[in-house]
């Protein structure tokens, strides 16, 4: 069945993809004319807009320490995330913050236990009676495993023992085995310990008398090298309570099916009759597995020969023979844990009555196809300009067919906890968004028991999302933003132009002994000038895979080989159908010139030069570029870019997503400078509007060309249709003028203080409230008052009236930002987020760029009482603590986590920091 990525309607692509749909798929296969058209109109997704529906919330992972939980506070919670406009939570049991206390009611419950199990059946109880969506973690921690898993069927691994031989010596000693190892083989030759030519070796026999190999004679300095199915010894990271123990072994079905039985079905027994949406597998993470147990016989049965006379040669040879040995050996582990960890997974999920939702990458082995046996891809990684695990995700769903992609979203935003602010929230967001994400999975919400001192627990390596955080008064606001584009990302099908082709079959062949990840690989071939260069022409890309393209054939306009060396003949012969029916094929640095493995290595190696010579040679459409800085110019003569900003304006990212009577941009600007560009879309229909992503509305606006203003990270809907929206008149505030003044003398009160200590006072000038000693550690809400008295000559005539608040200041990046986490490298001219309330009608928030509000409506001749309640973060309150001290806890579990970046914390700029005016646009 095709299941390939859908495009618009233009002809020369309708006959692309129907053409390989009958070439590479079978003539049952649906036209490209049926799979485009979209079932969603765009007149019902703008009513949707206004209010999308509730599946598409971001959700939280909500982190229980210990599990120190209780049912009280467990509602509290899950109310409190409804109340901010969460849509669920995925339960992730964790490491314990506090030893059992009876004083302060806390208690560890152990995991899988009956009181356990009975909070996690309450909390399921209660998100359903409120609409809300619960998803379990099948196991604590991760990567899968825990207290039942012998070390037998733990994660396991290829250990290697070289030991010198003394001259004359007929035998040596068998390394001592420890539990759960095992001796595979035996070789020996020239050479010592520290080196050898894995040439060299011979086989021997590993029959042991009396715990000696016995060894031919020889003369000269000697080797034996022994070869030991052995186990990585990796724990379960951030285990709760009782939930320690070795990780299983994902290459192990058996290990795979006791964790099911073990862990999974004491799970959903506590979910009753309403079964999570979804069951989660965090990270793989499983360090160092390489091996298992029947590994070598199920080699031979997948590749056609004995691995075990080459076991020097995968180890440590240095030639093209030891290149394919090990992409025969990766290959063998990829086929494992499809078959033996991710679809058992997913069927016992489905025969449960609920979803598998895996992320898929990292270690051991997996590949982007292999996204394809799960029903709920999942990524993370904001990295949109460069590889990421979240492309790897959403390329995979848009291959296989699935319409929705989570992203583990924020993990170490502005890290330390309780740093990241709501415009970090936006930053990072924007980014999953570029790369097609459309269901965000916060990272995250830490439960916090009452009495606990504020800001409350936290996770070690995430921002926090809970009503702790003072900013929480603007959540409802930025979810809002998050819900919104997130269903729009849903409607229609994806319409990147541009397929990588990930080269896999090179990627085996550089595994080496506990590093063993396709994905991980990657970033060498799919490097971040190759994607620079892709994005930049003005053209968004999904990757694929040999699997892929076998599968559901290529149905892209333009597909890019970057640096391929290994590919089979199969999948050479696949592209060069996709080429002879239009398709456009640019090869970076090289051609494929190799077999990928190593049975019949030469015949095929001369086959694959042979269609690579007939692809490349003499075809309009395909064609070489010796680097990835001649990428660019190379796509332009391919096609007509999708969407081009003059000046480049590299930082602004897009996606795009076509309906059969609409085409939907969403455009974000990623850097902390003001944008101004003119915009040329490819896109070509009647009508072109504007959609605010904050408030639902829809604005009309000028064809073609499209003049693009955009403040630091700020982001854009850009609607081409047939049929014009419903819209409203947009008001060009650029042309703003000054209306009043509001800087000075407001009335300042802290919320949660104690009004004889620290009373109301004014404030004479903009500034910190930490520059009161009094204040310095206060994390909280201060709210400004101010009458105000407008005449109607202010009023008369103005199409706009806004609050302003100023522009923030671009700051640079600092060696503290971790590579894998993001901060708006912004600061807020109001810190950090405000509501808005005037003549007692809460008017908006303020919280992102442009700081600005629109108060037109609000706003009356004569008097005008004004309030604003400015949050900080809870930083300021943490610094002023004392660090916690962990060390009886560690004596207890051991330690299982460290807190990040938690020395010299210092109290953050808070309050409205800049000017307050009122601007009209008339």
């Amino acid at each position: 069945m095709l299941l390939g990525r859908m495009w618009n309607g233009r002809k020369r692509r309708c006959a692309l993809v129907t053409a390989l749909s009958l070439a590479l798929v079978s003539t049952a296969a649906l036209s490209q004319e049926e799979t485009t058209v979209g079932r969603e109109k765009i007149a019902a997704v703008q009513r949707d807009f206004v209010h999308p529906p509730d599946d598409a919330r971001v959700l939280m992972r909500w982190w229980w320490f210990g599990p120190a939980v209780t049912k009280p506070e467990l509602q509290r919670e899950i109310l409190a995330m409804k109340s901010g406009g969460i849509g669920g939570f995925e339960i992730q049991p964790v490491y314990a913050l506090a030893l059992d206390d009876p004083q302060k009611n806390i208690r560890n419950l152990p995991y899988l236990s009956k009181d356990f199990l009975d909070a996690v059946s309450f909390a399921s109880k209660t998100a359903h009676e409120n609409g809300m969506r619960v998803d379990m973690t099948l196991a604590s921690g991760w990567p899968y495993g825990g207290k039942h898993v012998p070390v037998e069927e733990a994660s396991a691994r290829l250990r290697v023992v070289a030991s010198d031989v003394a001259s004359g010596d007929a035998s040596s000693p068998v390394p001592v085995m420890k539990d759960g190892e095992s001796l595979v083989a035996v070789f020996a030759g020239p050479g010592s310990a520290k080196q050898y030519d894995a040439g060299n070796l011979k086989m021997l026999s590993s029959k042991a008398n009396d715990g000696r190999i016995e060894l031919a004679a020889g003369a000269g300095p000697r080797v034996v090298v022994f070869y030991i199915a052995s186990r990585t010894g990796q724990q379960v990271k951030r285990a709760a309570v009782d939930a320690n123990g070795f990780v299983l072994d994902h290459f192990n079905r058996a290990a795979v099916e006791d964790h099911l039985h073990t862990v999974g079905e004491p799970l959903m027994q506590a979910f009753g009759d309403t079964p999570p949406y979804s069951v989660f597998s965090d990270s793989l993470e499983v360090y160092g597995a390489d091996w298992t147990g029947d590994l070598l016989p199920e080699f031979q049965r997948r590749r056609g020969y004995d691995l075990t006379p080459h076991l020097p040669e995968l180890v440590s040879g240095t030639d093209e023979v030891s290149s394919e040995l090990r992409h025969d050996w990766g290959l063998t582990l990829t086929e494992l844990i499809d078959e033996r960890y991710l679809t058992p997974v997913n069927d016992w999920a489905i025969a449960h009555h609920t979803r598998f939702r895996s992320q898929t990458y990292g270690d051991p082995a997996v590949s982007l196809s292999s996204n394809s046996l799960v029903t709920l891809p999942e990524g993370e990684g904001p990295q949109w300009n460069r590889f990421s695990y979240t492309r790897w995700a959403t390329s995979a769903s848009h291959l296989y067919g699935r319409p929705v992609t989570s992203t583990e979203t924020w993990t170490w935003l502005h890290s330390p906890v309780f740093r990241a602010t709501p415009l970090d929230m936006k930053a990072e967001a924007d980014c999953f968004f570029l790369e097609g994400s459309n269901q965000l999975i916060g990272h995250g919400w830490p439960y916090s028991p009452p009495g606990v001192a504020e800001p409350g627990w936290a996770f070690y390596a995430a921002a926090v999302f809970n009503d702790h955080n003072p900013w929480w008064i603007v959540m409802p606001d930025v979810t809002g933003y998050l819900q919104r584009v997130s269903y729009l990302l849903r409607q229609g099908k994806p319409a990147n132009d541009i397929a990588v082709l990930l080269p896999n079959d090179d990627a085996y062949s550089e595994f080496k002994l506990g590093k063993v990840s396709l994905s991980d690989n990657m970033p060498k071939y799919v490097t971040p000038e190759l994607m620079q260069q892709i994005l930049g022409a003005g053209y968004n890309v999904d990757y694929i895979d040999a699997e892929a393209i076998k599968s559901v054939g290529i149905t892209y306009p333009v597909l890019i080989l970057p640096h391929v060396e290994r590919l089979s003949p199969e999948t050479l012969k696949a592209i060069a159908a996709y080429s002879r029916h239009g398709g456009k094929v640019i090869a970076v640095g090289s051609v494929p010139s190799r077999a990928p493995g190593f049975a019949n290595a030469a015949a095929i190696t001369d086959e694959v030069k042979q269609l690579s010579q007939a692809l490349f040679a003499k075809n309009p459409n395909a064609r070489v570029v010796s680097s990835e800085s001649d990428l660019g110019a190379a796509l332009h003569e391919a096609l007509t870019p999708d969407l081009q900003l003059s000046g480049g304006a590299s930082v602004v990212g897009f996606l795009h997503r076509k309906l059969s009577d609409a085409d939907v941009y969403f455009l974000a600007n990623t850097s902390n400078q003001e944008i101004h560009a003119t915009a040329s879309f490819r896109a070509s229909r009647k009508a072109v509007s504007s959609w605010d992503p904050f408030s639902g509305s829809v604005y009309a606006v000028d064809m073609k060309p499209m003049e693009l203003n955009l403040a630091p990270y700020e982001s854009r809907v850009i609607v081409f249709s047939d049929v014009p929206a419903d819209h409203e008149q947009l008001v060009h505030q650029s042309a703003a003028t000054l209306v009043a003044n509001w800087s000075h003398d407001w009335k300042v009160s802290f919320e949660g203080r104690d009004q004889t200590v620290f009373p109301e006072r004014t404030l004479h000038e903009p500034s910190s409230w930490t520059e009161d000693p009094a204040l310095r550690f206060f994390s909280g809400v201060a709210v400004y008052t101010k009458t105000v008295t407008l005449s109607a000559s202010d009023l008369a005539g103005a199409k706009s009236l806004v609050l302003d608040f100023g522009k923030g200041t671009a700051t640079a990046p600092t060696p503290d930002i971790r590579s894998n986490g993001t901060r708006a490298l912004l600061e807020s001219p109001i810190r950090e987020a405000a509501v808005i309330v005037i003549n007692g009608q809460r008017v908006g928030s303020v919280w992102r760029p442009p700081y600005r509000l629109d108060v037109m409506g609000a706003l009356k001749p004569g008097e005008n009482r004004i309030e604003i309640s400015v949050a900080n973060t809870g930083t300021n309150a943490l610094a002023g603590l004392a660090p916690a001290d962990y060390s009886a806890l560690n004596a207890q579990y051991g330690v299982r986590f460290t807190p990040q970046n938690m020395d010299h914390l210092e109290p953050l700029p808070s309050g409205i920091l800049s000017g307050v005016q009122l601007l009209e646009a008339k």
